[in-house]
């Protein structure tokens, strides 16, 4: 089973970011967190990286429902995107994880129900974001 949902984009980094944040919004996902991993690493190990932003998508709905289903489920939240240049430099890579992937290892149907409702959110909101 994949893990995430991803798409190849021409686009460049700062508009696959925009394009992204727009389409998360339209699905009901807020960003909570963000991480830019190129600048963390520099400063932590003085390395250059290619752009990559890790958004911490939350659908705050969605995660009221599963906190009151499993009260550990947090430890799996926020869900999360990512936005990366390809290393060549021409477009971008927008992935999502697969909240089903994730959720697979609690024994929860319930959960499972909702995960799947989410995926499909999601995945709708990174192909949105590249077409």
């Amino acid at each position: 089973m994949p893990y995430y949902h991803s798409r190849i984009t021409s686009l460049s980094f700062d508009e696959a970011v925009a394009r992204t944040r727009e389409a998360l919004k339209a699905e009901h996902f807020g960003v909570i967190t963000e991480i830019d991993i190129a600048q963390t690493f520099k400063q932590q190990l003085d390395v250059d990286f290619r752009p990559y932003l890790i958004l911490g998508a939350c659908n705050p709905a969605a995660a009221y429902d599963a906190l009151k289903t499993e009260d550990k489920v947090g430890v799996m939240l926020p869900c999360n995107v990512i936005i990366q240049a390809s290393p060549s430099g021409e477009g971008c890579e927008i992935a999502a994880v697969d909240p089903v992937a994730s959720m697979s290892a609690i024994d929860n149907p319930a959960l499972t129900a909702r995960a799947e409702e989410i995926g499909a959110s999601l995945r709708r909101a990174i192909d949105a974001a590249v077409t």
